[in-house]
């Protein structure tokens, strides 16, 4: 895979974001994927893919039953709950992402199709928090070496897959010097 990197002018919704090593300190975003979902001039939204939780969604809600996985989305309003979804028009006031993706939309509608079972982890992801850069600081993270911007075509559709290792995945794919990162111990110094 060809590494991209793009600056304001050509990132875009639906494009990933992989965190490099020079962010190891960095506990939120360290080996974090982030799939971004809204891209203004005023400041970029999206979420971290690969962090599960140790918790479900029916651990959290007390009216649903369906113990959906619960992922950390980014380190801004860490108690509010968001969830990218392949079910478009199903839930109405979806905002559009890329291809199938869809973000946000009403969650009456969601709660509903949880209670009769009619979508499964496959189709929905759900976050607590969100991750957000106002206008400007991300381009400059990226000329920091923070982040390498991965367009959404190339990266394996992440919903159907092990988030475990996506980042491990993607340091691989992006090769040259990342690929000494993709076994790298979680902590350095317990080598």
């Amino acid at each position: 895979m060809e590494l991209f990197l793009y600056f304001s002018f050509k990132m875009k919704a639906g494009d990933f974001l992989i965190a490099t090593p020079t962010i190891i300190g960095d506990y939120n975003f360290r080996r974090s994927g982030i799939l971004m979902v809204d891209r203004k001039t005023t400041g970029t939204v999206g979420f971290i893919i690969n962090k599960k939780l140790e918790y479900t969604l029916d651990e959290l809600m007390e009216n649903v039953s369906s113990p959906f996985p619960m992922y950390y989305g980014g380190p801004v309003e860490q108690d509010n709950l968001f969830f990218v979804h392949k079910l478009g028009d199903q839930i109405p006031n979806s905002l559009h992402i890329v291809g199938d993706l869809h973000w946000s939309g009403d969650f009456e509608s969601v709660l509903k199709l949880l209670e009769l079972k009619k979508v499964n982890p496959t189709q929905i992801r759900f976050f607590l928090g969100y991750s957000g850069w106002s206008e400007g600081q991300l381009e400059s993270e990226i000329k920091e070496d923070s982040w390498a911007v991965i367009d959404s075509e190339e990266v394996i559709d992440w919903m159907d897959n092990s988030s475990e290792d996506f980042w491990k995945n993607q340091m691989r794919a992006m090769g040259g010097r990342f690929l000494i990162w993709s076994n790298a111990p979680e902590n350095p110094l317990s080598n």
